[in-house]
């Protein structure tokens, strides 16, 4: 009987832990709806430009509405539209030294619709050998705004057939660029006395929509707290076990859903001071696109802070009642979320996987590049992390008493900035 009691006094000490509000008002069962919403077979994995990312939109929308949540000023309703340019190649031929390059060892990366290159001198010619990180030199290439021919040693076979087969997919652009493009051709071709490139590709113009509700503030209307997180996902991949939905529960049902259980709560507290912007972001598997295009919806210098939610499905390397935010060292952003949580046991710690460089991977990389302090909160451990990116991202892998304690530990460290006590320090402009 004294261990029963014991237990209980120790339940109790963990609910409250947080406050009765918010453990009152973010619960679990609702949690978990949204997410099994989500990351339904029905969905079809929420690729961008599929039937799939439509329906969750309408999903998001109706929890918006059910919130109480209001369009951003100058928009009829929740979807903030927009378009881009999906170039898909349709023939890219590669001839080095009069041979013929095998058609699985070439792929191009461009907006062009057509390149004809016969020894062309603008064209630079890169090794990309195996003593060199791939990831390092394919970033500067993309960013180099040069035409490329790109010779990558066979070491790198595996990444190579996996960026030819997304690149097969089609590149999506906001701006064609006719002045860039990289044509990359697997295998050794050590000395290169003459090059031809032929390629086409086809252009359509194709729409995206992020979804965008607010609750406007109450006394400092004109300061803005972003809370946001992506809704897409990779859609249909080849089946593993007779699966093929990349359900997409923990990347990113878990943030998306954090972001509708915040608006809600908010919206019941009633009582922002700023202006509170909640955002489920479109394309950012495809390249953070949905963030980069709300970014320049919104004045930077107006937005104090951004909560971005990425992968919140499962504990942290540091335990239970933990998470870690990206880029802590860019701002005070952390710290004041550290002192928000003094006392209920939860903890927020600096992002311990710094090699990843998790601070670009996701849509809070847009708004920090216009100098707002933008970070992600996450919990995935995503060195070991063997279900990401996979069909196996099932809600039945997620631990959803974890993502309502972060959700609630977020709630909790926010009320600082939404209330107006606190404002964290800007970051400096960056270059995505």
């Amino acid at each position: 009987m004294k261990k029963t009691i014991i237990a209980l006094a120790l339940l109790a000490a963990t609910t409250y832990s947080f406050g009765q509000d918010v453990n009152k008002l973010i619960n679990q069962d609702e949690v978990a709806q949204v997410i099994k919403t989500l990351s339904a077979d029905d969905m079809q994995g929420r690729a961008t430009f599929t039937p799939g990312i439509e329906k969750a939109a309408q999903y998001i929308e109706s929890q918006y509405k059910q919130a109480g949540l209001v369009p951003l000023a100058g928009n009829k309703d929740f979807r903030q539209n927009f378009a881009m340019t999906r170039i898909t190649a349709v023939k890219t031929l590669v001839n080095i030294n009069g041979k013929l390059i095998p058609q699985d060892s070439v792929f191009a990366n461009t907006s062009a619709t057509t390149l004809n290159w016969s020894n062309n001198s603008e064209v630079q010619i890169v090794k990309l050998s195996a003593d060199k990180n791939f990831r390092t030199e394919y970033m500067s290439y993309i960013k180099s705004g040069k035409k490329m021919l790109i010779l990558v040693d066979p070491q790198f076979t595996a990444i190579f057939q996996s960026l030819k087969a997304r690149s097969a997919k089609g590149s999506v652009t906001k701006n064609t660029n006719d002045d860039q493009a990289l044509v990359f051709v697997l295998g050794n071709h050590d000395d290169i006395k003459s090059f031809d490139v032929s390629y086409t590709g086809k252009s359509e113009k194709l729409p995206l929509f992020n979804i965008v509700g607010m609750i406007p503030g109450k006394t400092k209307p004109d300061e803005s707290v972003i809370f946001g997180g992506h809704y897409d996902h990779l859609g249909i991949l080849k089946p593993v076990k007779g699966d093929s939905i990349a359900n997409g529960a923990d990347d990113d049902a878990s943030g998306t859903t954090a972001v509708i259980t915040l608006a809600k709560y908010y919206k019941k507290l009633n009582n922002n001071a700023r202006t509170l912007i909640f955002v489920a972001f479109t394309a950012e598997e495809i390249g953070e696109y949905g963030s980069q295009h709300f970014a320049t919806t919104v004045d930077p210098d107006k937005v104090v802070a951004m909560f971005n939610i990425e992968m919140i499905g499962k504990a942290s390397k540091f335990g239970e009642n933990s998470a870690f935010i990206t880029g802590f060292e860019r701002s005070d952003f952390g710290t004041i979320l550290q002192k928000s949580l003094e006392g209920t046991g939860f903890k927020f710690y600096p992002d311990p996987y710094p090699d990843q460089n998790l601070f670009y991977r996701s849509d809070n990389a847009s708004l920090a590049a216009v100098g707002v302090p933008a970070h992600t909160i996450s919990t995935d451990q995503i060195d070991i992390d063997k279900l990401y990116h996979t069909v196996g991202d099932e809600f039945s892998t997620l631990d959803v008493a974890n993502i309502t304690s972060t959700i609630r530990a977020i709630a909790l460290s926010s009320r600082g900035i939404v209330s107006g006590k606190d404002t964290p320090k800007r970051v400096p402009k960056l270059e995505k």
